[in-house]
């Protein structure tokens, strides 16, 4: 059975998708609209629904499991689904939201013990001791929760599976880098995210709360650091240095970091976060991508699009 993803520009779909997120706008003619990101195990597609009022508006909120008529067509680079028909799915229909649902290819548990064997690596008792109380704390949201609302990494366990793929990527660095100090690199990769637990509402129908809206997952992480700090009685230059490495990991103000990095590994995770992440978005698209093609814009990457050679 054919996903959303495999449909191409000019195909019609007729298929049950989970409305992933939902947002109201106003043409310039005073017309009200919603933006549907609509989606299923396969990734997601956004549609435009015209003289939505405030009826649609309550109807087709996110996390809404919604049977769609509608045909693929290209708008500015990228494929839209244009909705020809709309309407909530019935109970008696057997759909279930985790039929929908994009999931990491790992299971969380498999994902949580990699995680966990680089806790044997560290050596500084103290930066080991924050990073385990801080992630205890948080483990049953953290192994479910995405790591953003769209573009990378944005399914079920997609957060544990980003820090599991950054890990990786800085055990190799460290490796061919051995001044790197590894116990603050591995902490600041298991960290610098966590915050997202409170950031963000959950792994279905992602959303910001209200403490991401006026926060931040870094701000939210920093002070996350400090209590445990004073909950496990721990002082000196490691809790100063764990902060830093969150506060710096967007790289620029303008990007989101309070700080620019100011130390090598902060520098370093930067880097990582950096890649892994498009790397998340660059296999995304062209795995729907045509050999001797190329991609749909992304708009994340400079709005650009990526060729796709016709060899392996």
């Amino acid at each position: 059975m054919k996903k959303l993803l495999d449909y191409q520009v000019g195909e019609t779909i007729d298929m049950y998708l989970l409305i992933k997120q939902a947002t109201k706008g106003v043409t310039q003619q005073g017309s009200p609209f919603m933006t549907l990101i609509l989606q299923d195990k396969s990734g997601d597609l956004e549609a435009k629904l015209w003289d939505a009022g405030e009826e649609q508006a309550q109807m087709y909120q996110g996390a809404t499991i919604v049977k769609v008529g509608g045909e693929i067509h290209e708008y500015r680079g990228k494929n839209q689904l244009r909705l020809k028909a709309i309407r909530p799915a019935k109970e008696d229909e057997g759909v279930t939201i985790a039929d929908l649902v994009p999931s990491a290819e790992k299971s969380k548990e498999v994902l949580l013990d990699e995680l966990m064997q680089y806790f044997f690596e560290m050596q500084n008792p103290q930066i080991q001791r924050v990073t385990r109380h801080l992630l205890k704390k948080h483990q049953q949201d953290f192994v479910l929760y995405p790591a953003a609302t769209r573009n990378h990494h944005d399914y079920v366990s997609g957060l544990l599976d980003h820090v599991v793929s950054m890990l990786k990527l800085g055990k190799a660095i460290a490796e061919l880098y051995p001044t790197l100090n590894k116990d603050l690199l591995y902490a600041g990769i298991i960290l610098h995210d966590i915050g997202k637990v409170i950031e963000l509402s959950g792994p279905v129908g992602t959303q910001y709360t209200i403490e991401g809206n006026l926060l931040g997952h870094i701000t939210i992480m920093v002070n996350e650091i400090s209590k445990a700090a004073e909950e496990l009685e721990i002082e000196g230059e490691e809790v100063m240095l764990l902060q830093h490495m969150v506060l710096s990991h967007h790289g620029k103000e303008e990007w989101g970091s309070p700080k620019r990095p100011m130390l090598k590994e902060a520098e370093i995770l930067h880097y990582i976060d950096n890649i892994d992440a498009k790397m998340n978005m660059l296999n995304r698209v062209m795995s729907k991508t045509t050999p001797g093609e190329f991609s749909e814009r992304v708009f994340p990457l400079d709005n650009r699009s990526f060729y796709k050679p016709t060899f392996e």
